[in-house]
């Protein structure tokens, strides 16, 4: 039986091109590489799963290949990655320093990757300074971490420092979908979505998910299998929900929240996701905003529906009621009682408004 390789690794990116949603910073290491302008100390600084040690990896072997004859060569020997997480003591750097003298035997430069370099300890930091400002000409630092604000002023200043961006759900659907033909995997649209909004801006996340979800369900990947896999509250919950308050069922609302709660869901996942649901609609209501809503293509025809029952008062009413109750959850004692008593009130939007306008005073 053939091991299975993990989809984040199997797609790990192997050049530039293949990078998802930095396009920016790897142009910047192109055209630094082809105009000779690349420093020799660099801080790859971002979120987790968006590609830092990736692009390391990639600028290592690019750099070396100049001239050349194997395209297919990646300079192994010229790269040391070093994991500062369990590596972090004066010794472990002076044995680098001590490495970093030694001139490549194939190739132009040895490339450094220290990944997770916040974790090195103050002595540490303090006897990498001097190697990391004035490097031997063949040696290149690459230290990537996600968490820049951890690193001591000293180091921040002799790095050439990229920020990368957390990942679209755009760009991280298109990807997944590029990886499920790959794969021979029919999809949905609405599917795709879901898996790259619970990766939250992770690319290695998503491809950990897409895994798990495949694994679950075969080569057919449908909403319906995700959101079961994953026990996500789907858009359709919130549809539904809506539907009930616009039409003032307060007794139907209950029974649904109540089901929602028996699936297993958290009450203040719940009332920050109908928060969520409203800003939502109210996006939808205006042509202009329409590109502030990310959401499948299935979703997306179903928001403009119920947009348009809606109206911008109540939405705007409805968004400051949810908001009120998801701040007052955590203090209350009586944590259901407090969401039941938001959707009462927010089915009463409505019907107040009729029972004014039947007044005769």
């Amino acid at each position: 039986m053939e091991q299975f390789i993990v989809s984040a690794r199997k797609y790990r990116p192997q050049t530039f091109k293949d990078v998802v949603g930095q396009q920016a910073i790897t142009n910047t290491l192109l055209n630094a590489i082809e105009n000779n302008h690349l420093a020799q100390a660099l801080l790859f600084t971002g979120p987790r799963g968006v590609g830092k040690t990736t692009c390391a990896r990639i600028l290592a072997r690019k750099i070396n290949q100049e001239g050349y004859d194997d395209p297919n060569e990646d300079f192994a020997f010229n790269v040391f990655e070093l994991d500062a997480a369990s590596n972090n003591s004066v010794d472990d750097i002076r044995n680098l320093i001590d490495q970093v003298r030694i001139p490549p035997q194939t190739g132009k430069y040895k490339v450094y990757i220290i990944d997770e370099v916040h974790m090195l300890s103050q002595a540490a930091f303090n006897a990498f300074l001097k190697t990391l400002e004035e490097p031997p000409r063949h040696a290149i630092f690459i230290l990537a971490t996600t968490e820049k604000h951890k690193i001591i002023p000293t180091i921040l200043s002799r790095c050439q420092i990229f920020d990368f961006k957390r990942i679209t759900v755009k760009d991280a659907k298109e990807h997944l979908a590029e990886v499920a033909q790959s794969q021979g995997v029919s999809f949905e649209d609405d599917a795709l979505h879901i898996i790259a909004q619970k990766a939250d801006g992770a690319m290695r996340d998503a491809l950990s998910i897409f895994d798990r979800v495949v694994s679950y369900c075969g080569n057919n990947l449908t909403r319906q299998a995700v959101t079961e896999n994953l026990n996500v509250l789907d858009f359709d919950y919130y549809i539904n929900v809506t539907n009930l308050i616009l039409e003032n069922k307060i007794p139907d609302l209950l029974l649904a929240y109540n089901d929602i709660l028996a699936k297993g869901f958290d009450g203040h996942h719940f009332i920050a996701g109908l928060a969520s649901h409203f800003r939502d609609l109210l996006v939808c209501k205006n042509p202009a905003t329409l590109s502030l809503l990310e959401a499948g293509e299935h979703a997306q025809k179903l928001y403009g529906e119920q947009s348009q029952k809606a109206s911008q008062e109540f939405l705007l009413q409805g968004i400051d009621l949810a908001n009120d109750c998801d701040l007052k959850y955590k203090a209350s004692q009586n944590q259901r009682l407090l969401v039941e008593l938001c959707l009462m009130q927010l089915a009463s939007i409505t019907f107040d408004g009729e029972k004014k306008k039947l007044s005769p005073l």
